[in-house]
């Protein structure tokens, strides 16, 4: 026979109010009888339906996640960091990888529809954005990590793209370097990483050239490898080279390798994200910082306040990145001739 909640209240000695309060997280239970209860749930094996507490109009308690490409060390952080804070207040997380193709975000949002999610968070490369609009007129809860569309009211975390690049080539352009290759991704952060590279130069008094940067197919350290490689066989090769996230940037370091470069004595590479594999490879990578935890966090932050009807205006949080320095990076006058 199916447990139900009238017989966890039965056990427990409680009014079923009291349980669904705790099962909830609702009013004000002391701590001692959401124990003795949450034991009862336990030895009974009793399992809330989120689906019946939706068809109710009630919160299911469960958020939505889409990002492009759980492989992606970056989008397994953010995935880290959302469900971490989720669980903080309450909510489950469910996660759909979409490998940023129209035809699977449709299919996810239909299923998280279905399955009755209070809200949902999508991540960068998302491609569908007629989809966001239909939901957003919906009323359908929503926010954006590592995106930005201020064409469309929805609530976004980022962080400072633009100042990020920025940094790089400033840092970059302290070590003597001024002959600066970049591999980069289609995307908008990449893009406003661009942006801050060639500012930086502009401002250092020297010429943009456009044919020292590069912008991969597909995101992965295979395609950055051999993007990389057209800049490695330039006859003036670059001396230094940014790759817009950890992962282009150790394709970077593998293409140099292939060609029997030393990092950095012969090329320094830094990367952007500073995700768990710019520590782990060899050298480690000099990169940018994102505060992680925090856009994770906030993102959530945003999101439930819009399903507990607690904001009605549009937030867009911009974080601010930070060099990390590690082995990949050197002075020029250090490196080999």
């Amino acid at each position: 026979m199916k447990i139900t909640i009238y017989d966890v209240a039965k056990k427990a000695g409680v009014s079923t109010a009291t349980v669904s309060k705790i099962i909830n997280n609702k009013g004000s239970i002391s701590e001692k009888t959401k124990l003795k209860v949450q034991k009862v749930m336990d030895e009974l094996q009793y399992q809330p339906s989120m689906i019946a507490s939706a068809l109710k109009g009630k919160s299911t308690y469960t958020i939505g996640l889409l990002i492009p490409d759980l492989s992606n060390p970056i989008f397994a952080e953010y995935a880290k960091y959302i469900e971490e804070r989720g669980q903080e207040l309450g909510f489950s997380l469910m996660i759909c990888n979409t490998d940023a193709n129209p035809d699977k975000e449709l299919k996810y949002i239909s299923l998280l529809k279905q399955k009755q999610v209070d809200g949902i968070i999508v991540a960068a490369r998302f491609k569908n954005i007629k989809l966001l609009r239909d939901l957003i007129k919906e009323g359908f809860p929503l926010a954006l990590i590592a995106r930005d569309l201020p064409a469309l009211p929805i609530d976004s975390v980022t962080v400072d793209d633009y100042l990020g690049g920025y940094q790089v080539t400033e840092y970059l352009l302290s070590l003597g370097h001024k002959n600066i290759g970049v591999v980069a991704e289609g995307d908008r952060s990449s893009k406003e990483r661009i942006k801050g590279y060639q500012q930086a130069l502009i401002d250092a008094g020297l010429t943009i050239d456009k044919n020292l940067t590069v912008v991969c197919d597909h995101p992965t350290r295979e395609y950055a490898k051999f993007h990389a490689g057209s800049l490695l066989d330039l006859e003036k090769r670059p001396s230094a080279i940014f790759g817009c996230n950890d992962s282009l940037a150790i394709g970077v370091m593998q293409a140099a390798h292939e060609r029997g470069l030393i990092i950095p004595n012969d090329l320094s590479v830094i990367g952007f994200d500073n995700t768990e594999l710019s520590q782990v490879v060899v050298p480690s990578l000099s990169t940018v910082q994102q505060p992680l935890k925090d856009i994770g966090h906030h993102v959530v932050d945003l999101l439930t306040r819009k399903i507990e009807g607690k904001s009605k205006m549009t937030h867009r949080v911009v974080l601010l990145p930070d060099i990390i320095i590690r082995q990949s990076t050197m002075q020029i006058e250090n490196m080999k001739n």
